[in-house]
């Protein structure tokens, strides 16, 4: 802790630079998107600094966040199995596990007429 328990700003701006820290407030971000294999992380009204440490950029964010599932990827080979079982299209049988949530079984089913 710092001696008297407070650190006015310059100081405090003082001492990061003398440890190679440099803060400053990104302007004019209107959202911010990270992309996953899963999901899309929407941060709308966002508050952005960045902090160099040492020529090591590193964001900081805040703001609202909202989050969008994607749809997953059919495998191929779920695919070929509905189309195989069923003698159905390609394209009835990505309907046909799309309706059953991507399982197999459910979807052969589905197109038997079960």
């Amino acid at each position: 802790m710092y001696p008297g328990g407070r650190m006015n700003p310059r100081q405090m701006e003082r001492m990061m630079r003398k440890m190679g820290l440099n803060m400053e407030e990104m302007e004019g971000v209107k959202e911010v998107v990270i992309y996953t294999e899963t999901k899309e992380v929407h941060i709308s009204d966002p508050q952005v600094t960045i902090m160099n440490v040492q020529g090591e950029k590193n964001f900081q964010i805040q703001g609202k966040v909202t989050e969008k599932v994607l749809k997953e990827e059919i495998p191929e080979g779920d695919i070929l199995l509905v189309m195989d079982q069923t003698g159905a299209s390609r394209e009835d049988a990505i309907k046909a596990l799309e309706k059953a949530d991507g399982e197999p079984a459910e979807a052969i089913i589905l197109l038997m007429g079960g």
